[in-house]
């Protein structure tokens, strides 16, 4: 039974700025001209952020651009906070992991499951430079060993 997943938006800094674990897959409350403007690929999630307050979780910084056809009275604030829809059991898991680890929690990829908007997050801890040399070096390594076996010279 195949799902049907339609990817909008994938955070292609996240692995490279932080190291990923933990990913939970989580729905977002969204206005009319918002899942509009999504499913035509109008959203960017580079800078955005999770927080949790009073027990709810909300993404903060993602930014949807107003909808061109949804005039000017029914359309969205673009970088507006927006909740995320999670059990509160999800939500303290996350809570808890985050205060013990010193982590922080990014959206990494966004999409559309069955017509409805997925937003997929991690817990997430910060590269130090020498991570992203040492990332940077290995896929260099990797490169030029392929690059090798193509060719034939061992």
């Amino acid at each position: 039974m195949s799902e049907q997943i339609k990817i909008l938006v994938v955070n292609k800094r996240a692995s490279y700025d932080y190291f990923l674990e933990d990913f939970t897959e989580c729905g977002i409350e969204l206005k009319g001209s918002e899942i509009k403007s999504l499913r035509i690929n109008k959203a960017v999630i580079g800078d955005a952020y999770i927080v949790i307050r009073n027990g709810e979780a909300f993404v903060i910084n993602m930014n949807i651009s107003p909808y061109k056809q949804g005039g000017n009275v029914f359309n969205h604030e673009p970088a507006r906070t927006r909740k995320l829809l999670l059990h509160k059991k999800e939500i303290r898991k996350l809570e808890v992991k985050a205060a013990q680890k010193v982590m922080t929690i990014i959206p990494t990829k966004l999409y559309l499951k069955k017509g409805k908007a997925k937003l997929e997050i991690a817990l997430a801890k910060g590269k130090k430079k020498f991570d992203k040399r040492e990332v940077e070096k290995r896929k260099e390594d990797e490169r030029s060993i392929d690059k090798a076996m193509k060719g034939g010279h061992f």
